[in-house]
């Protein structure tokens, strides 16, 4: 396939994928995929309450499973997908695995890390978001519409 092919939004696509399946499962309906080459190389959805694991998160969980595809515990060369912004539990793994891109979809407002550090990062990682924002926004809504 063409690299035209692979664009933002074709990997948002997977990631928000992902969010329908924790969706189904009455999780916070949030997906992420960490991607190498144009390759998923990991693909997860929260599973907090599953587990009943409160670091169960989208993208803790893609990274452990990135990192073990590799046999790395550095994703420098990668870039993570997830539907929403992630917490700074989050957001300082992605700094420990020196993550090379963050793309997300929403914001979150109250927990997203940008509202306590915008320098939780790996200094070298490169931010994209508001990805597919209006979707991405979309099903975490409906989600807490139904759960009110």
């Amino acid at each position: 396939m063409s690299e035209l092919f692979f664009t933002d939004d074709y990997f948002m696509k997977e990631a928000l994928k992902e969010a329908r399946q924790a969706f189904e499962k009455d999780e916070v309906p949030v997906g992420a995929i960490i991607v190498s080459e144009n390759k998923i190389i990991a693909r997860s959805h929260n599973l907090v309450e599953t587990l009943n694991d409160a670091t169960a998160h989208a993208e803790i969980l893609a990274i452990t499973s990135a990192e073990n595809s590799l046999g790395s515990k550095y994703l420098n060369e990668c870039t993570l997908y997830v539907t929403l912004e992630p917490c700074v539990m989050c957001a300082g793994a992605m700094d420990l695995c020196k993550l090379g891109r963050l793309v997300f979809g929403t914001t979150d407002p109250k927990k997203g890390f940008q509202k306590f550090s915008d320098t939780i990062l790996h200094p070298s990682t490169k931010l994209s978001m508001k990805i597919m924002e209006s979707e991405c926004s979309a099903i975490l809504k409906d989600f807490f519409s139904k759960k009110r």
